[in-house]
């Protein structure tokens, strides 16, 4: 994994995790990898991964069962998408907004690009 300069590890890793969630990749009830095995695979501390864990645990994510591990918490996939579309729309999408007025780009530009990336 690549990380970037300009924002937490641990919250790369959440999001990584994250990733995992909406790609169905990981899906609910099923046993995620241990802190020790995912920072080997990331190359990062340990206590990285477990702060990135507690992040997830606090919101519903993933829960731990004691002596078992951690596993991906039924609702997961629904709350990584309300969590992921309220960053878009407060953070990214203003950002598009701004760089969109200074370059000049208009909504129709923005809607037939998407057209025709998606079609």
């Amino acid at each position: 994994m690549n990380f970037q300069n300009d924002k937490a590890i641990y919250i790369q890793i959440a999001e990584f995790v994250m990733e995992k969630i909406l790609r169905n990749e990981w899906v609910s009830d099923s046993k995620i990898r241990s802190v020790r095995d995912l920072g080997a695979e990331l190359e990062v501390n340990p206590n990285t991964v477990m702060r990135a864990y507690d992040l997830l645990q606090n919101q519903d994510i993933i829960f731990n069962k004691r002596g078992l591990g951690f596993y991906v918490a039924a609702q997961a996939r629904e709350s990584v998408i309300q969590l992921k579309r309220k960053q878009f729309l407060e953070i990214e999408l203003p950002r598009i907004f701004i760089t969109m007025e200074l370059l000049g780009i208009s909504p129709e530009e923005i809607i037939e690009n998407y057209k025709t990336r998606v079609s």
